[in-house]
């Protein structure tokens, strides 16, 4: 992997983001980004509220946009502050740009996105998974690995694979990015319906394939209904456990009416998500 780029709320500065981001490129001796996007539509105050409602001047609300931009400011400087402890070589890109867009074009240019599963990139608050990480996932250009609230470092890979091109492509895509985690205990969870048998999918197929990057994996076939049998499993491993799968392929059309498991997997647990799709 050549290059991560790690996105940033400046108003809202994401230390799980940045903690994440800083020990793979240390790891992988990789050069990080970090995206500060300046979106003038997002501010940390609602102006409707200031001007309509309070009836502000505007030296009252110059203050306000000078309160945001020494956040944003300072933000930029914390993160280049740990890069220079940690000798990462990084760069900064701060496009005044609507935040979704500037992400979804920084990510044809990367090789990894990483951003904080909440990100919203507005004032509101929302649980997992938030309307802002739902579109960037829909259109991202590159894998996106999204950060719990709480980071732990990775000491476990968990590979959900279901026998579709999607998981298997982001298998691909995990192993050719970060050769590095290839030594850490690694686990294939697989779901069957209750009718069928436990054998893995394309099962010579796969353990072939798995036997040149992961020849150590283990495997786990589980059988019922696939979202609710890996949240289950899933909620069982450790915070330091990494998820790999492949999300979004369906329409978004098709998405009204199912979730995607990458969306199930934010509401249910907390732990890191690799997602990486094909179109």
């Amino acid at each position: 992997m050549k290059k991560i780029i790690a996105a940033f709320d400046g108003l809202k500065y994401a230390e799980n983001t940045a903690a994440c981001a800083l020990h793979l490129a240390k790891r992988t001796q990789t050069h990080l980004v970090g995206v500060f996007p300046d979106d003038m539509t997002y501010t940390s105050y609602l102006i409707h509220e200031l001007v309509v409602k309070k009836g502000i001047t505007a030296d009252q609300l110059k203050k306000y946009e000078e309160r945001d931009a020494k956040s944003r400011k300072q933000s930029v400087e914390k993160f280049e502050k740990v890069c220079k402890q940690e000798g990462i070589q990084y760069s900064l890109h701060q496009d005044k740009k609507v935040a979704i867009q500037c992400l979804k074009h920084e990510s044809i240019y990367a090789d990894l996105l990483v951003i904080s599963m909440k990100e919203t990139f507005s004032h509101y608050p929302e649980k997992p998974p938030t309307r802002f990480i739902r579109d960037l996932l829909s259109d991202t250009q590159c894998p996106v690995l999204l950060v719990p609230e709480k980071y732990k470092g990775f000491e476990k890979v968990v590979l959900l694979y279901d026998g579709e091109p999607s998981s298997v492509y982001a298998i691909k895509m995990f192993s050719y990015l970060l050769p590095e985690l290839a030594d850490i205990p690694t686990e294939v969870i697989s779901v069957n319906p209750a009718n069928k048998s436990l054998h893995l999918p394309d099962n010579k197929l796969m353990k072939e394939f798995m036997k040149r990057h992961y020849p150590g994996a283990s495997y786990t076939i589980l059988k019922g209904m696939a979202e609710e049998a890996i949240v289950k499993k899933l909620k069982e491993q450790d915070e330091n456990t990494l998820v790999v799968l492949g999300a979004y392929r369906r329409g978004a059309v098709s998405r009204w009416f199912r979730e995607s498991m990458a969306d199930v997997l934010m509401k249910e647990v907390r732990l890191p998500l690799f997602i990486a799709h094909n179109k």
